[in-house]
């Protein structure tokens, strides 16, 4: 899909219907059942739990993953059980201190390859494996792993305000991991890079640059930034037009797709170009591709027409808001 043939109203119909951003929703039947939600003492609806500590925050997060991708690529999906959780960290302003495993696997053989993929990760970012839960006497593989970090200052899912604009910083340098809509950018990159640019956003965070920021997740750009609207109680309009993107790759795939290295980040006006400048110094690619306004609908354009994504008034997708929102 080129941007002379794009069909807005096609695309529109694609993402509304990913699963992607459908499974988000099961977000909301969990933390229902349990009593959660953005006005819990520690708000729920962010990339981590942010538990104050001292002069900070200490970050707690957790990663499960599908069956299907731990069984049709192990090596990666223990890869990915250290990077996402390092990825959810850095999204909220903060640094990684250490992660623990659960893995369930059909003898030591199958659970080999899912053990290299965690090692190679934790030693090439340099955060550490403390422990964790190991059962090698079950019927398949499944695994989830989690993470603890430390912030000085929060970037999180509530503080995107009207007037903002929407920021996406993507590392384009990859591949697709096929089948799966995974954008592959760090397995050969060199550990001081990796480690580099997920210093970014700590570093945005501490100099008062940003409020709000989210991982790009298995939602993709459009589900990830319905997420952080509905949590910060805002309207976001994207122009998929600015998104950026690899040469030869479809917009529709894209915008569902789960990059190894995306953020989105809410900026003031003022303080957009000298983010975007940032990631550029790194060889990140990064784009001013919407505006955040009063109201609650996303939506998608290229410049001429609009389609409505998903409006949470009408129907929640995670059911959290700003505390302020429903108080």
């Amino acid at each position: 899909m080129t941007a002379d043939s794009l069909d807005l109203s096609r695309l529109a119909g694609t993402l509304r219907a990913s699963r992607g951003i459908a499974a988000k929703a099961e977000i909301a039947t969990a933390a229902a059942r349990l009593g959660l939600s953005g006005t819990s003492a520690t708000p729920v609806g962010d990339d981590c739990a942010a538990i104050p500590d001292g002069d900070g925050f200490t970050l707690l997060a957790i990663e499960g993953f599908m069956n299907a991708f731990v069984a049709g690529d192990p090596w990666f999906a223990g890869w990915c059980g250290v990077m996402v959780n390092i990825s959810d960290v850095a999204a909220m302003g903060g640094r990684p201190v250490a992660v623990v495993d659960a893995l369930w696997a059909d003898g030591a053989e199958s659970a080999g390859a899912i053990f290299d993929g965690m090692r190679a990760a934790a030693e090439r970012f340099g955060v550490p494996i403390v422990g964790g839960h190991t059962n090698l006497g079950t019927d398949r593989s499944q695994l989830s792993v989690a993470i603890l970090g430390k912030a000085k200052t929060l970037l999180t899912s509530f503080d995107a305000r009207p007037g903002d604009r929407l920021l996406a910083a993507i590392d384009l340098r990859g591949r697709y991991r096929e089948p799966f809509s995974n954008w592959e950018a760090a397995t050969d990159a060199p550990a001081g890079r990796l480690r580099g640019d997920l210093e970014l956003l700590p570093m945005i965070a501490e100099a008062g640059l940003s409020r709000a920021a989210k991982d790009i997740s298995q939602g993709g750009i459009v589900g990830t930034a319905a997420m952080l609207a509905e949590c910060s109680g805002v309207a976001i309009d994207i122009d998929v037009t600015a998104v950026p993107r690899p040469d030869g790759v479809p917009l529709d795939r894209w915008l569902m797709t789960f990059p190894s290295f995306g953020y989105l980040i809410a900026a003031p006006t003022e303080t957009a170009g000298p983010i975007l400048g940032l990631f550029a110094a790194r060889g990140i690619a990064a784009a001013d591709i919407g505006t955040i306004r009063a109201g609650s609908a996303v939506t998608i354009t290229d410049g001429t027409t609009t389609e409505l994504i998903w409006d949470p008034a009408d129907r929640p997708l995670l059911g959290f808001c700003r505390a302020e929102l429903v108080a």
